[in-house]
C-alpha cells in the first residue's frame, strides 16, 4: 500500500522543521478555473512527453477508473479526470519505480521557489490542478465538516513547538483510522484535524486505508508537541488555508490566444480515437 509509506518526499535528513513550508506550491486557482481547464491539453501532453512515469501512471488509472466509474457515486461537478488524478495519485506503480506520489510531492515542495521555478521547472503543473479541484469539490459534497485523522512517519523526526502555525507544504495522505497510520511508521506521529482534507476512500487504489488527503495549503496550529526516546508525537489543529500564489500559471502565460482553443480534459488521452499506445512518442522521455 501507499499510504505514508515512504517519507523522502520531505528530507534526506533524520531531522526535519515543521514550519509553513514557504517554498511549497500552494495555489488554489481561484478565480482562473475555466483558464487553467483551457490549457491542460497542451500542459499535458507537454509534461506526459518528459515524464514517462508520469505518463504510466495516468494509463493505469484511467484504466482503473473505466472498471470502478460505473460503480462509484461522483458528485455534481466532479469530472471523471479528477477521479483519475486521484487513482495515479495513490498507486504505487511498478515495484522497481518510485511511486507518482513521492516523486510529484517533492516537486511540490519546491515548486514555490519563485514563480519563474514553477513556470519553467515544475512538470506537473496539470497533475497539481487536477488534484486541487478534485478535493475542492469533493469537500464541498461532504457532509462531514472536518475530518480526525493519523499520520504515521518512519525514518523522521519533526521539529516544532506549540502554537506554532505550520503547513505539509504537500498533498498529504493520512487515514481516518489510527491503527492503520501506525502501520506505517512511528518515529513521527501525528493526530490531526483536518478541515480541508477530503475522504477519497471511493477514489483511491487503495480504499481499504480510509485515506484522507490534505492539501498543501492547509494551515494548522501545533497543539501538542511530545518527544519521548526516539519517538515523537505531534498534534495538529486546522486554522485555514494560506496560500502564496494565485493564478500562477495564467499570470505567467507569454501567449493569451492560447485561451481561444476549447478546453480538453486530460480523460480523451484514454478514450476514443485520442487513445494513446503504451509506446507512442508521447511517452517517450526526452
Amino acid at each position: 500500500t501507499h499510504l505514508l509509506s515512504h517519507p523522502s518526499i520531505l528530507t534526506l535528513s533524520l531531522e526535519s522543521p515543521l514550519d509553513m513550508a514557504l517554498s511549497s506550491f500552494d495555489d488554489q486557482y481561484k478565480e482562473c478555473i475555466p483558464m487553467m481547464e483551457a490549457e491542460l491539453g497542451a500542459l499535458n501532453h507537454t509534461e506526459f512527453a518528459s515524464n514517462r512515469n508520469y505518463a504510466e501512471a495516468w494509463l493505469e488509472a484511467a484504466a482503473m477508473w473505466k472498471e470502478r466509474k460505473d460503480y462509484i457515486y461522483m458528485p455534481r461537478d466532479f469530472k471523471p479526470e479528477f477521479a483519475i488524478a486521484i487513482l495515479a495519485y495513490t498507486s504505487q506503480g511498478p515495484l522497481q519505480k518510485q511511486p507518482l506520489h513521492q516523486v510529484f510531492n517533492a516537486a511540490v515542495r519546491e515548486a514555490g521557489r519563485t514563480q519563474d521555478f514553477y513556470l519553467n521547472y515544475f512538470n506537473f503543473k496539470t497533475l497539481h490542478f487536477l488534484l486541487t479541484r478534485a478535493l475542492q469539490v469533493l469537500k464541498a459534497s461532504e457532509s462531514t465538516k472536518c475530518h480526525q485523522v493519523y499520520r504515521g512517519i518512519r525514518g523522521i523526526s519533526f521539529q516544532s513547538e506549540i502554537r506554532k502555525p505550520v503547513r505539509f507544504g504537500h498533498f498529504t495522505s493520512t487515514s481516518l483510522k489510527n491503527e492503520s497510520a501506525l502501520h506505517f511508521g512511528q518515529d513521527t506521529f501525528f493526530s490531526i484535524k483536518t478541515c480541508y482534507g477530503v475522504n477519497v476512500k471511493n477514489f483511491s487504489f487503495f480504499p481499504g486505508e480510509e485515506e484522507v488527503l490534505i492539501p498543501p495549503y492547509e494551515k494548522f496550529q501545533v497543539t501538542n508537541f511530545t518527544r519521548a526516546r526516539d519517538r515523537t508525537f505531534i498534534q495538529l489543529h486546522s486554522l485555514d488555508s494560506y496560500s502564496n500564489y494565485k493564478c500562477e500559471f495564467v499570470k505567467g502565460k507569454v501567449h493569451p490566444t492560447a485561451w481561444l482553443h476549447p478546453p480538453w480534459t486530460p480523460l480523451q488521452i484514454v478514450e476514443g480515437c485520442h487513445q494513446i499506445p503504451p509506446h507512442s512518442s508521447l511517452l517517450k522521455t526526452e
